[in-house]
Formats: structure tokens, sequence, C-alpha cells
């Protein structure tokens, strides 16, 4: 068929013993660049990290794992967070 409708795309599976709860954003100090990943709070780094352009970057990277994004945005990576 010409225009056959596209199965959905695959969810992406976090990494081993994180979820929802472990996305957290970070943004770079000299450049202000913003990413998104899963915070190791053994090594206090993000995984499997991604560069944020949009709020749309963000709720695109949480229904790449199947879920919505929160209503009261991302935790910011740190220290004790």
């Amino acid at each position: 068929m010409l225009f056959a409708k596209r199965p959905p795309a695959a969810r992406l599976a976090p990494p081993e013993g994180m979820g929802i709860d472990d996305v957290r954003t970070e943004q770079s100090i000299c450049t202000g660049e913003k990413t998104i990943g899963f915070y190791d709070r053994r090594t206090r780094q993000l995984v499997g990290s991604q560069l944020v352009r949009s709020e749309r970057d963000i709720a695109d990277f949480y229904r790449a794992y199947g879920w919505e994004p929160p209503a009261g945005g991302v935790r910011e990576a740190g220290p004790g967070r």
C-alpha cells in the first residue's frame, strides 16, 4: 500500500534500575546548554542525556519512554537532589 499507516514507534527502555523519578535536567554554567537524562546518584551524572532546546524536547524525552511529562516540571540534577 502506498499510504499505509505507520506502526507506533518502539518505546525506549530506561537504564537498569532507573525510572521516571530519576529524570533530571542539568544546565551548563559556561554555555547555558541544557540536557535531560537519568540522574545516577552514585556517580552524580546524567545517564543517557539528550540536548534540550525547548519544552517540547522535554516532553518528547518522556514520551519516548512511554511516560507523560510532569505538570510541575523536571527537577534539576545536583548534589542532594
